[in-house]
């Protein structure tokens, strides 16, 4: 079967299964459902730990904990992504790890910005709903060539935040992006833009695989990487929103 461009998670190979009752049954919209709900679920209690029950002692190392979490995280990440048969195991690990990293974040921008976080959270709901039913009524049609534009932004921003990342160890950063003046809130944008297009795309794989009949642990793999996305998106509003009220 020939492999299709796709969110840089949901990979079409990943979900390739020819005897799929031998693996537990086939893949079902309702399951994908259900796990998703149990992983977001798992982050937001996660987010909640960290927010309002982490130890002093972290607290006051926080920017440490920060970078520790999203190292685990993001290896957690690239091992589920390219072992999708972990998933059943490893997403609810990769779930609670981003909790608490999320919980840490949101506090840090909550005390500069109060009621940021609600806001953050609310934008990241409307951008799910909405994207969700512009996908449902064929407003979005997720094509090759949709897919092939996605998955190159997607890398693009991905290549800016690394050089990013680089440039902070030498006490520098990319120009302007970070700030909040228009170059700054427009990146941004244009990001928040990026990752809503990823949730088409992955809304599209997992209707793409049920139908297929994938096999039913792929389940785990789908969900794992609906959170990605989302917490990619989470992310990125809560950084629009510090900029727009910096």
């Amino acid at each position: 079967m020939q492999e299709k461009a796709s969110s840089p998670v949901l990979k079409t190979k990943a979900f390739e299964v020819v005897n799929s009752t031998d693996l537990g049954g086939i893949m079902t919209l309702n399951g994908v459902i259900g796990k998703s709900l149990f992983l977001i679920s798992l982050t937001v209690a996660s987010a909640i730990f960290s927010w309002f029950y982490m130890p002093e002692s972290i607290l006051e190392n926080i920017r440490a904990y920060l970078i520790g979490t999203a190292l685990v995280g993001f290896g957690l990440a690239m091992f589920i992504s390219f072992k999708p048969n972990v998933a059943p195991f490893a997403s609810p690990v990769y779930a609670v790890v981003e909790g608490l990293f999320l919980g840490m974040i949101t506090l840090i921008f909550e005390s500069m910005y109060p009621g940021i976080a609600f806001q953050a959270i609310l934008g990241t709901m409307a951008v799910f709903f909405a994207m969700l039913a512009l996908y449902r009524l064929k407003i979005i049609k997720v094509t090759e060539r949709f897919k092939s534009i996605i998955f190159g932004a997607t890398l693009g921003i991905a290549l800016i935040y690394g050089v990013s990342i680089i440039l902070s160890f030498f006490g520098t950063s990319i120009p302007m992006i970070h700030e909040g003046g228009i170059l700054g809130i427009g990146f941004s944008l244009f990001v928040i833009g990026i990752a809503a297009m990823n949730l088409a795309i992955d809304f599209n794989f997992i209707e793409e695989q049920v139908e297929r009949g994938a096999s039913k642990n792929m389940e785990w793999f789908a969900a794992y990487g609906l959170l990605v996305t989302l917490v990619w998106l989470y992310l990125e509003i809560l950084r629009l929103l510090g900029k727009i009220r910096n």
